[in-house]
């Protein structure tokens, strides 16, 4: 399958889970500056949330530049990540709400692992359908550094369910932004700029 159609078909579902992210948000209660603050929990999850799907959007642009076909098995790779992505908007006000529930905690760090885990999946699937593409080859998506993310999130299990239970929350967030580090750092050194 070219990848044009497939990268128009992903944008559209990453832009809609996107704006029914931001609908999810409620008004404040009273039209004061005391009145937002009251929904801080709310606007941090919404900007962890809004950073785990723009890195995705970002991260696979970036990939369809230098791919140019697709297999089945990255289809349905990708099929599955938009059925989990789709659920962040339903956690992430869940999350918001209940910022020291252990099962709220659960479920969003849950949802972060199964993507990190399925775009992967899905850049391996990618490699091995285009095996001679060196641009592709240059991008090294078997670098180790890309499970930090997960080391650190699994920490935040270990916090939750010991002593700090906005661990998984905080190392979320830690998480995503080292995962836009690692990937911007890995294709500067592949590319050269």
């Amino acid at each position: 399958m070219e990848t044009t159609r497939f990268e128009t078909f992903f944008d559209a579902i990453i832009a809609i889970i996107i704006t029914v992210l931001v609908l999810k948000i409620p008004q404040p209660a009273t039209p004061t500056l005391n009145g937002i603050l009251e929904l801080n929990y709310i606007y941090a999850a919404y900007f962890l949330s809004f950073l785990i799907l723009y890195n995705i959007w970002y991260a696979n642009h970036n990939l369809f530049q230098v791919v140019d076909t697709i297999d089945n098995s990255c289809v349905w790779i990708y099929g599955t990540m938009t059925f989990v992505i789709s659920l962040l908007p339903y956690f992430t006000i869940w999350l918001a709400n209940h910022v020291y529930s252990v099962p709220a905690e659960t479920m969003f760090g849950l949802i972060f692992i199964v993507t990190h885990i399925l775009n992967t999946l899905a850049n391996r699937a990618i490699y091995r359908s285009n095996p001679y593409n060196q641009q592709l080859h240059d991008l090294n998506f078997n670098s180790y550094y890309m499970n930090i993310p997960i080391i650190i999130l699994v920490l935040g299990f270990i916090l939750t369910y010991t002593v700090y239970v906005p661990g998984i929350f905080i190392c979320c967030l830690i998480s995503v932004v080292l995962w836009i580090l690692l990937g911007r750092l890995l294709r500067r050194k592949a590319y050269g700029n």
